[in-house]
């Protein structure tokens, strides 16, 4: 089965573009739209629920919610409600947060790994109709159950990424949301560490940009991949070919700017999806033979709109 190909709805899109950008990737064929909350931007599920009255078919995916942003049982609310009004068309994303900004908001769990597991393990329940009684670290609930459960159950994946938090994933949720870059080499190394029992769907997110010259494609994405050098980020490195030398580069770097203006166009292509159309969409292949079951195309164009058309050739 070939992969499902999405894209990402930019995190810093003016706000009267993204109706029009939920559409237009809905018209050009993308099977899925993902919304990311970051801070300080927009909500993950205000933006879904109108990308999906907006929309008729595609998939709206929200990746990811901090697991400790808002407490579980409300959690389930805004999820069962989209999914009640649009089923088959919602799948929540629960992770932990970038540390940094959930430290800045006062939300920084002592035990991250504990707050996603009690996380996961509620809403996953009371999506399904159960009656939930737990008193946890984080999460405490009183016979508490769905007045309207939704009758087609949404998805609840894992955005994370380091080998302890992937585990939880693997026995806690219903897939596994992959940030950027993913190669086949991670995906290898993020399933061992997933090592789910059951079916588990893996959404890989990958920033692109198509050219029929490579070195304009290329040009592109360098800035949208600055942050791959960071510590949070080295679980993604590890398992690739280069990783000593990426790691050589960056400790001789100044910053972000001098580090990925000097990346190889070879680590460029391993880290992105670029090139001719014909080029992503064999990476694409790529990446769903090692096991992507969703790979989600993240613009990095100011005219998100003409993008998206570019992007489109894929499909």
């Amino acid at each position: 089965m070939s992969a499902s190909v999405g894209v990402l709805l930019p995190r810093d899109l003016p706000v009267g573009d993204i109706v029009p950008f939920a559409r237009a990737a809905e018209a050009a064929g993308f099977q899925e739209l993902w919304i990311v909350e970051d801070c300080f931007f927009r909500g993950g599920i205000a933006q879904a629920a109108v990308c999906l009255a907006s929309t008729e078919s595609i998939e709206v995916g929200i990746g990811i919610l901090p697991a400790v942003a808002r407490n579980a049982a409300f959690t389930t609310l805004e999820l069962a409600t989209l999914a009640e009004m649009y089923p088959g068309r919602v799948t929540g994303g629960i992770g932990h947060g970038m540390p940094g900004w959930m430290r800045q908001v006062g939300a920084m769990p002592a035990s991250p790994l504990t707050a996603l597991r009690e996380n996961l393990q509620a809403v996953r329940s009371l999506l399904a109709g159960e009656t939930v009684t737990v008193d946890g670290r984080y999460v405490t609930l009183d016979a508490v159950v769905l007045e309207n459960a939704p009758s087609v159950i949404p998805p609840v994946l894992a955005g994370v990424r380091g080998p302890k938090s992937l585990a939880i994933a693997g026995q806690h949720a219903d897939g596994t949301i992959l940030a950027e870059p993913v190669t086949p080499e991670y995906l290898a190394a993020a399933r061992k560490q997933i090592a789910a029992l059951g079916a588990h769907r893996i959404v890989a997110y990958n920033v692109a940009a198509i050219n029929e010259n490579p070195d304009v494609a290329r040009g592109r994405v360098r800035s949208a991949l600055e942050w791959v050098g960071e510590p949070d980020w080295a679980p993604h490195i590890d398992p690739l070919p280069f990783a000593a030398e990426f790691a050589a580069l960056r400790a001789a770097s100044a910053g972000r700017a001098e580090f990925v203006a000097a990346l190889p166009d070879e680590w460029i292509d391993a880290l992105a999806l670029v090139g001719t159309a014909g080029r992503v969409r064999a990476r694409i292949a790529e990446l769903n033979d090692a096991g992507a079951d969703s790979v989600i195309l993240i613009p990095v164009s100011d005219d998100t709109l003409s993008e998206l058309t570019s992007l489109a050739q894929v499909l």
